[in-house]
Formats: structure tokens, C-alpha cells, sequence
């Protein structure tokens, strides 16, 4: 059950208390009978009860939804609690005594209730982790599939164009070849044909010439001077030649000829395959299990985690000071003994538990920017060069992959399968992405199913023991949290009129950790895994001003690093 803001006290230690009388331990049971909140202890004093040892007792978590209280409509007084099997109607007490139900058979409707709301959970958790995000997959494909057709659709066109150039290239080329073949042979005729026409024209003269003379001659007075005149003869007339014309034979084409010279659009005879789509079993091994009876399974298979509980209030186990760094920003547990810790100037160090330390180097990154894998390798984001370096046990830096355009802020390595999951921004837009131990990118977490941005600037990431991806985002004022599939689970925005949040981390229970340090009310908040606030963990009080950092170990340690000391102290909080 969540509390409202209204509901939640000035103390830094509210947790939601047992619902026993005069105790004031917080609630971790639940009877679902009774409906009753319970503590460790009180649960087990539930069950000592010879009228309670049948009762179901479960993690308050896991509890059995109370029927909604409904007044019969018959009979105003009394609540509708049953279900009569015979007429398929819910009906009170007193109604089950009427004659119109008699001889009739009854069902706890809270049973019936109990039933239907872990139905339908259980079609949420199919609808979440199944349908949608098989249906988004589907759909992303598809618009791949868009895509590349687009893209084939242009390298055709592309093709076509040049095909279709290539071949006016050659048009023109024959065409000009023609044109010059046809020119020398105009102007080798017209050169003939101009000499032919001066021969004639020089004929032509001698002609004039000579009947010019001969009338000359016939005008002369003197007839012994004609007498002695010789006749003249005359010159042949020169020989020419017609030229011979050249002819031009059309081409043989049609529109099919051409067509095959461009080549043509073809589909392939095949029909269209069908999209795979994975079956549903696929997903996860519980994923078709009603969830009432996973939850009994699941507390079957985590009764070592149950045995683990919140203690009635926190305790300050030892402090110790971090030489080489000035703010406790970051921490990262490298092993049961050994912590990598870091500022806010890239200072980042690995020491013992006593703060002596053992290596140090120096990077540009700054709040979550460096986990540890399963291997013991430290890997690191540098935001300048946009890359994520790894550090072996041997001390040697290499590469371990580039994020584009990208700036890696945070980062963290899964203890549940070896992934890396990258909280990056470009711009004003963040995104979360889970690449595999090689580097390999696997997935891309940036909107919720309404195309909305789920994250601006992601600078502190984690992991909850059910896969849940927990961000912690300074910008947008709020833990945003996603399961493994990406989809959004819920959005944790503080308990005050301002929430700053820094520092995330998750312990053995699920319990969400994050550092608030707005300057006003500045805390360490805890959170149920389904994001119900649960306590102000440690607040000034506890002397913790300006907290920035916090990480458990494996023996169950609180770890809380603050601005401007390099002290780290350590806190029990679980029993």
C-alpha cells in the first residue's frame, strides 16, 4: 500500500508498521484471511495460534487483494461476500437464506476475486513481457523492411537513371559520329562540284570570247580580210560528272527494343514469407504461470532472502576517510574486501576497507560512471572521447567499445547475466542501452509505449534482482525504472515539493536506494521494488548532508559517500 505525501511524518524512520496493536515494528507479512499487516515477529506469533495455523502468510508484496467492500442492495446492512454458483450472482449473507437461493450453492467471493485479480495480473504480465514488446519488435521490423524497400526502391531508380544516361550517351555519340561522316561527305561533293562549275564557267568565257571575235570579223569592211580568215573550231564542251548522293537508312526500333536495352522490373515468382513471431514460451520460464502460484513458487525458491529483513531502525557500523579523492561520488564494490570509489574531478581509486589505497587513476568521468563485472574487471565511461574503457586484473586499459555521438554518463554490469547497461545523452535526449560482456549492442530503452522520452539524463544506473533497470535521472527529477523488456514500469519523484536524485542501488530484498540531495530535505530514500515508498532511510539527523552515493555489499553493508568529505560510511539497515 503506498502512502500519500500527506500521510508521510517529519521523522526520518517511517516505515510501514505492523498492523498488531502497540507494535510499532514495520510491516514484511501479510496474513491473507485476516487481511492483517504483520512484522517478523508478529507473523510468527500469527501462526503459533491454533485458529491461525492454517492461515496463509505471505511477503506483503505477494499479498492477497481484499475484496472491495459492497453493501447488498437487498439488504443495506450487510456486505455481498458470497456468490451463488446456481445463479452466477454475488449476494450477501442474508440473501443466501432466501427462498429464491434455497437448496443453492455458495462461493467466498473473495476467493473468486482473489482469483480473477491474479488472472488478470497474470494477462498484464503477458501483455507486458510478451505481446507488446514482441508486437513493438514486429512493428520495428517492419518499419526496417519500409526502410530498406524505400532504399531499394532508390538504388533502382538510381540505376534506371544511369542506364537510361548511359544509353543517350551513346545516342549522341553515333548521332555525332554520323553528323561528321555526313559533313565530309558534303563538302568533299561540293568541293567536286565547284570545280566542275569554274571548268564551266572558263568554258563558258572561251564561248563568249569567241563569238565576240566572230562577230568581229563578219562586221569587217574588208571582204580579201574575211576571205582569209579561217573558220574557227570550236572547243568540246568539257566532260562532267552528276554526283553521287548518299542515302540514310532509318533505324528498326520499337518501344521493346528499347526496353531490353534498359533493362526491366521484376518480381520474384515467390509468395510472401510469413513473419516469425517467437512463441510466447519463449520469453521467460514463468511467464505463462498464473502469478498466484509463481509467488508461491518464488517464495519456495528465496526463502534465504526472506530470512532477511529491515531492522527497526539504521545503524552507523564505522567510517573511514578515502585519500585521492575530495567528494565520495560513486562506489563500486570490486570484491568483499575492496572498493573502487570516485569524485567529481575523475579521480578514481580502488582501496581496502580501512581506506588504504591500493591503485588510482585518473579519468574525465564523474557520478555513476564505472561498475565491475562478474570477472573483476573495472569498466569506466569517458564522456570526452565518448568511449568505455575496461581495466583487467592485470591492470592493463583497453578499449571496450565507442558510443558514437553518444556521452556514456552512467554504467552498470549485471550480476544476472554478464550485460552492460549504458545510461548515455545526446543533446536534451537520454537513452538507456544494454550491450552484451563482448560489447555487442542488444537493446535500446528511449520512449514508453505513448513515443514519450523516458529519460533525459540518466547519470546514476542499476539493476534490482528481478531485472528491473533502475535510473536515477538528476534532470528530469525523478528514479525512472523500466523492466527487462524495456517497458516502463513506474516513475519515483520523491516525497517533497522538490526531488534531486542522485545515487541508485538495490539490495538482496529488491529495495530501491537513492540519494535525494535536495538542500532543503536531503535523505536517503527507500523503495519497495514496485516503487511504493517505504522510509526516509537516513536524513540529516543521521548527520547526512549531502549525500551522493550509496552502495551494499554482499554482507549486506549500506555505503553512503557525500559531497565535499572523502569519508564513507558504512550502515546496518537489514537484520
Amino acid at each position: 500500500m503506498a502512502l500519500s505525501k500527506m500521510d508521510i511524518p517529519r521523522t526520518a524512520q517511517h516505515f510501514l508498521e505492523c498492523g498488531i496493536e502497540e507494535c510499532e515494528r514495520n510491516c514484511e507479512f501479510y496474513c491473507n484471511p485476516c487481511h492483517q499487516r504483520l512484522c517478523k515477529q508478529c507473523s510468527e506469533e500469527h501462526l503459533k495460534s491454533p485458529e491461525n495455523k492454517n492461515h496463509e502468510v505471505v511477503l506483503y508484496q505477494q499479498r492477497k487483494r481484499q475484496l472491495p467492500v459492497e453493501k447488498c442492495k437487498i439488504h443495506p446492512t450487510k456486505d455481498v461476500d458470497m456468490l451463488c454458483e446456481v445463479c452466477q450472482i454475488p449476494v450477501c449473507s442474508k440473501c443466501a437464506t432466501q427462498r429464491e437461493h434455497r437448496g443453492h450453492t455458495f462461493t467466498d467471493l473473495e476467493t473468486i476475486y482473489a482469483d480473477k485479480y491474479a488472472d488478470f495480473q497474470e494477462e498484464i504480465f503477458k501483455i507486458q513481457e510478451y505481446f507488446l514488446p514482441t508486437s513493438q519488435d514486429i512493428q520495428k521490423e517492419i518499419k526496417k523492411d519500409s526502410s530498406q524497400i524505400k532504399h531499394l526502391m532508390d538504388n533502382i531508380r538510381t540505376c534506371m537513371n544511369t542506364e537510361g544516361e548511359t544509353l543517350k550517351s551513346l545516342v549522341d555519340t553515333v548521332i555525332s559520329e554520323n553528323m561528321k561522316q555526313l559533313d565530309q561527305i558534303e563538302h568533299s561533293l561540293l568541293e567536286d562540284q565547284n570545280t566542275q562549275d569554274k571548268t564551266m564557267d572558263d568554258y563558258n568565257n572561251y564561248l563568249n570570247n569567241l563569238v565576240k571575235e566572230l562577230h568581229r570579223c563578219l562586221s569587217s569592211t574588208e571582204t580579201q580580210k574575211l576571205m582569209s580568215e579561217t573558220k574557227p573550231k570550236i572547243r568540246s564542251i568539257p566532260e562532267t560528272t552528276k554526283p553521287v548522293k548518299p542515302g540514310f537508312t532509318a533505324g528498326q526500333y520499337n518501344k521493346s527494343d528499347v526496353s531490353e536495352l534498359l533493362g526491366k522490373i521484376h518480381l520474384p515468382n515467390t509468395k510472401a514469407e510469413k513473419r516469425e513471431i517467437r512463441p510466447i514460451e519463449s520469453v521467460y520460464n514463468t511467464a505463462m504461470k498464473p502469478i498466484h502460484k509463481q509467488m508461491k513458487e518464488d517464495r519456495k525458491s528465496s526463502d534465504k532472502k526472506h530470512t532477511m529483513s529491515l531492522s527497526a531502525s539504521v545503524t552507523k557500523v564505522r567510517e573511514f576517510n578515502v585519500p585521492g579523492v575530495d567528494s565520495v561520488y560513486h562506489v563500486s564494490l570490486y570484491q568483499s574486501k575492496r572498493l573502487w570509489i570516485s569524485d567529481d574531478a575523475g579521480n578514481l581509486v580502488q582501496t581496502d576497507l580501512q581506506g588504504n589505497v591500493i591503485q588510482k587513476i585518473k579519468t574525465s568521468g564523474f557520478r555513476g560512471y564505472h561498475t565491475v563485472t562478474q570477472d573483476r574487471d573495472l569498466i569506466f565511461t569517458d564522456i570526452d572521447k565518448k568511449v568505455i574503457n575496461r581495466i583487467t586484473k592485470d591492470n592493463k586499459i583497453t578499449e571496450f567499445m565507442k558510443t558514437a555521438d553518444l556521452e556514456p554518463y552512467s554504467i552498470h554490469s549485471s550480476h544476472i547475466n554478464r550485460d552492460v547497461l549504458v545510461g548515455m545523452r545526446k543533446e536534451e535526449q537520454g537513452k538507456v542501452t544494454r550491450y552484451n560482456k563482448t560489447g555487442k549492442e542488444l537493446q535500446n530503452i528511449q520512449r514508453d509505449n505513448k513515443g514519450q522520452g523516458l529519460f533525459i539524463l540518466p547519470h546514476y544506473i542499476t539493476e534490482n534482482i528481478n531485472g528491473d533497470i533502475c535510473t536515477s535521472d538528476f534532470i528530469k527529477k525523478a528514479v525512472v525504472v523500466v523492466n527487462k523488456s524495456g517497458q516502463h514500469r513506474f516513475s519515483y519523484t520523491g516525497q517533497e515539493s522538490e526531488f534531486e536524485p542522485y545515487g541508485i542501488c538495490t539490495d538482496v530484498l529488491g529495495h530501491i536506494l537513492v540519494c535525494d540531495i535536495y538542500y532543503e530535505s536531503p535523505a536517503v530514500h527507500l523503495l519497495y521494488q514496485d516503487g511504493q515508498f517505504l522510509s526516509l532511510l537516513l536524513t540529516q539527523k543521521q548527520g547526512v548532508k549531502y549525500p551522493r552515493s550509496v552502495c551494499v555489499d554482499d554482507e549486506n553493508n549500506l555505503y553512503v559517500g557525500q559531497l565535499d568529505t572523502n569519508t564513507l560510511t558504512v550502515y546496518k539497515y537489514l537484520q
